[in-house]
């Protein structure tokens, strides 16, 4: 092992810095995890917790324990600080949730919060507890949770699969593999089962059902399987950052983990499916490795077309796929095998001769050297009868035009060596010709500079080495020297060639990189799957050379086929048929897969989890396959339109969850304040009519006083439907103002007249100039916003203090002003007061909080705005600025 092998990567380094740094700041995860519900999770969470107070005197608080009235579990639970539940009203039950501000707040040690799938009420902050307890770590608590293995993500089509009960509430994968600790709480499913018949898990009635459902032996040893599979993943994952964090290069055979090496000979498919059988035999994961050698030229198309579709099948057949690079195949190898803690290397016999193992070394020799405690089983294989192997076209012909310029260049090579020579007397011309080989090399390729090599030692020979003229070598020491100069210009045209390979391969790899970071840009700024999906047709088809179609899933789950703008190119009847496969069966179909592969287009689905989203579509141009890069960039970019769409649907979601808060707070608070309105003055009436009916001997005064207040209550009753009616019809859009030309002062004094009653003797100031245009508005509803506004200033303003209603012209606009005296709107709630159903502090018993949204409603309505402004010496001003509409029509004349 080299000294840059031993030397730890530097960006490994910084990227483990950072993590511990983030780590340093966030809370801990611990996952009690189990196969069924019973198993004891909650229990065992319990008993840790109380063992950390008792024993080390932790800060633990209860936010949720579901005990399902388990009196063992319910016990657990003395002597521990309870968290107050948050009460939630929804339709008309009292739901109680883990309350995230008070527990934010307390801001615990350790914070226990009890089933991590559930689903919480509408109107919570998150949607999912899960995301509170996200929130809970990153405010730097640490967490302890529970969750059955039929509620993560990857695993929940699976459950369902085997107990044909398909659960609706998941955790994302991403929990589980991000927790610090998952710690298994496991059960025999016998002694669930009897767990279940005593009826410590459900009651009796229920205990019945899930026994013959869910609660089967089959299904409970299946997904005692899973959660011990899934259990023993987070592990290998802990091991694995262990040794990378630690450096250990020695391999630790706590779990099987096999390495085939893959490259283009047909034997490599015997290989694979050896490995396949030994690692299902031994229960454990496998890896098909390929190394490209930088001391090898690149592949030939058949060799390239052969080693994709071994790759191909190992993917299939279950393998973790790597490409690796380095200088020597066996370090590589071993590099990525002690990396990975890899315990077994599978390679194939060698079927070359023994002379090129002494030339260019033993891959098995350098494998079985270097492994130590690795072991390396050697495979042979049939090339003849494999019947993996591709039928390739051979490389293509070097242009002719390079070797045309070869023997140019040599030509002009001699001439310059013979002016040269008789000007200079020049006594070694031949590193002019290695000169030109190399010039031939960078500019022509490996054929042209193996043909300057082989014509420039010829000419030195003839031109340049007595007896001149001739091909005769009088000096047997001139053979050393034919000899380097071929042998040095054929190396360095295969330096220079692997070279430029490897400078078109970089070359490549930054355009796919550039071309990545140029979608992902765009596509943040983007919103909406039809624009996403055209953006990404059109990147798509420069960059992969081909037709592309994006197929998005339509609000029926169904998937829709695009029309395309006019003059674009139309999704072939074959190609659909495939799409439609690949998104209802969520696998990729078509060229180069596995899945319909006669179909001269390969269909890959959008999706995330179980959700569909649609089918990418993509048709070559050539009619072949993808190769192996290019497939790979390819699903990369897939990725990233997948992601796109997916932010896409979770804003919707979230706008969807947002206006379904909105609208229970709206309900609710529709609710309470009808309930109190509408109840006031029915009560009141009731009270008058009934003492109208039952005491016949009222007096004349008392009688016209009872019946003025029913009919006064029955007035305030109207206002209140009116105002609701009102407030229905302007967000719905279905009362659209009806315009007409009116002078204000008409309007203004229109709401002064109905509202004479109620105004009183109060003194109202009006200040409207003559010079006021006409304005094109709907005369009814603009009358109700100015008797809202007088109603709201009536209501605030002390006995006494005047209201000021005053207008001017403002450009192509007129304002008017509706002012009081009142105690005025506290600073920031200029925006609130028109909320539906807000009341201010000091409103009295009328109002239900529609008037002023109304009010801004109709503004609205009308194309114009309405706002408050702090008026001076105290108050409050509401401002209305309506458009004129137009050109008013010409006042007609008296007389």
């Amino acid at each position: 092992m080299t000294d840059d092998d031993r030397r730890p990567d530097p960006d490994a380094l910084l990227a483990r810095v950072h993590a511990e740094e983030a780590s340093a700041r966030r809370g801990k995860l611990t996952i009690f995890f189990g196969f069924a519900p019973g198993v004891g999770k909650t229990y065992r969470m319990l008993q840790v917790a109380r063992d950390l107070v008792m024993d080390h005197g932790v800060d633990v608080v209860v936010g949720v324990a579901e005990t399902h009235r388990r009196r063992e579990t319910a016990s657990m639970l003395l002597g521990l600080d309870l968290l107050p539940r948050r009460r939630v009203e929804y339709r008309g039950h009292t739901l109680e949730e883990f309350d995230l501000d008070a527990a934010l707040a307390r801001k615990p040690g350790l914070i226990l919060v009890d089933e991590l799938a559930h689903t919480n009420a509408p109107g919570s902050r998150h949607a999912k507890r899960w995301q509170d307890v996200q929130e809970l770590i990153d405010a730097g608590i640490d967490v302890f949770t529970t969750v059955n293995v039929q509620h993560v993500e990857s695993l929940n089509d699976v459950v369902a699969q085997i107990t044909r009960v398909q659960v609706r509430e998941t955790v994302p994968d991403a929990m589980l593999d991000a927790a610090d600790a998952v710690e298994l709480v496991d059960i025999a499913p016998e002694a669930l089962l009897a767990r279940l018949r005593e009826g410590k898990v459900y009651l009796p009635d229920q205990a019945g059902r899930a026994v013959e459902h869910f609660f089967q032996t089959g299904n409970l040893l299946a997904l005692r399987e899973l959660a011990l599979r899934r259990t023993a993943q987070h592990v290998d994952d802990d091991v694995r950052a262990y040794r990378s964090a630690h450096g250990v290069t020695t391999t630790w055979p706590a779990g099987e983990r096999i390495l085939v090496c893959v490259g283009p000979a047909p034997a490599s498919a015997r290989l694979i499916r050896a490995t396949a059988r030994m690692a299902a035999g031994l229960r454990c994961p496998w890896v098909a490795a390929y190394v490209e050698s930088a001391v090898q030229g690149p592949l030939s198309k058949a060799d390239a077309d052969r080693l994709e579709v071994h790759l191909a099948v190992a993917e299939s057949l279950g393998a973790e796929v790597a490409r690796l690079s380095g200088v020597k195949v066996a370090d590589a190898l071993l590099t990525y095998a002690r990396k990975q803690n890899v315990t077994r290397i599978v390679a194939g016999k060698p079927t070359h001769s023994r002379v090129l193992d002494r030339l260019r070394g033993s891959l098995i020799d350098d494998l079985v050297r270097g492994s130590r405690d690795i072991d390396v089983h050697v495979i042979g294989g049939d090339e003849a009868r494999d019947p993996v192997a591709p039928r390739g076209d051979p490389p293509p012909p070097e242009p002719l035009i390079g070797y045309a310029a070869a023997l140019g260049l040599v030509g002009l090579t001699l001439v310059a060596a013979l002016g040269l020579r008789a000007a200079f007397a020049l006594p070694d011309p031949e590193m002019l010709f290695l000169l030109t080989v190399m010039v031939t090399a960078i500019r022509f390729g490996r054929g042209p500079s193996i043909l300057s090599a082989a014509l420039g030692v010829a000419v030195y020979d003839f031109f340049f080495v007595p007896p001149y003229l001739t091909f005769s070598v009088a000096d047997s020491r001139y053979f050393l020297t034919f000899g380097m100069m071929f042998g040095v210009g054929w190396v360095i045209s295969e330096l220079i060639g692997r070279l430029r390979h490897r400078e078109r391969s970089a070359v490549a790899r930054e355009e796919r990189t550039a071309a990545l970071y140029t979608l992902t840009k765009r596509l943040a700024a983007v919103d909406g799957p039809s624009e996403i999906a055209a953006l990404t047709t059109e990147k798509a088809t420069t960059l992969f050379r081909a037709q592309v179609h994006v197929l998005l899933a339509g609000d029926d789950g169904r998937l829709v086929m695009p029309s395309g703008p006019p003059g674009a190119e139309r999704l072939d009847p074959k190609d659909q048929v495939v799409a439609s496969w690949a998104f209802e069966y969520g696998e990729p179909a078509g060229l180069g897969t596995g899945n319909l592969p006669a179909s001269p287009s390969v269909c890959l689905p959008l999706g995330v989890g179980g959700a569909r989203l649609g089918v990418f579509v993509l048709r070559p141009q050539d009619g072949r396959a993808l190769g192996g890069e290019q497939r790979a960039f390819l699903e990369v970019y897939v990725r990233q339109v997948t992601g796109a769409l997916e932010r896409t649907r979770l804003k919707n979601d979230a706008r969807a969850a947002a206006m379904r808060v909105k609208t229970e707070e709206t309900r609710s608070a529709l609710l309470s304040a009808v309930s109190h309105d509408l109840r006031t003055p029915l009560a009141s009436m009731t009270g008058a009519a009934t003492a109208l009916r039952d005491d016949p001997g009222l007096g004349d005064e008392t009688r016209a006083e009872l019946l003025a207040s029913i009919c006064d209550e029955a007035e305030r009753m109207e206002r209140l439907v009116t105002n609701l009616l009102d407030m229905t019809q302007l967000e719905s859009g279905a009362r659209p103002p009806r315009r007409e030309w009116v002078p204000l002062d008409e309007v203004v004094g229109s709401a002064l007249t109905r509202l004479e009653k109620r105004l009183g003797d109060r003194p109202v100031r009006i200040d409207l100039p003559a010079s006021l245009p006409l304005v094109l508005v709907d005369p009814v509803l603009l009358g109700q916003l100015f008797v809202n506004l007088l109603e709201n200033a009536e209501k605030y303003t002390p006995r006494g203090s005047p209201i000021d209603v005053t207008a001017l012209r403002d450009g192509d606009a007129v304002t008017v002003e509706v002012s009081d005296r009142g105690p005025g709107v506290p600073v920031g709630a200029e925006e609130r007061i028109f909320d539906k159903f807000h009341r201010g502090a000091h409103a009295g018993v009328e109002g239900v909080g529609l008037g002023l949204p109304i009010c801004r409603a109709i503004a609205d309505a009308h194309g114009g705005t309405l706002r408050v402004l702090h008026r001076d010496g105290g108050g409050a001003t509401f401002a209305l600025r309506l458009p004129i509409g137009g050109v008013p029509p010409p006042m007609p004349q008296e007389g």
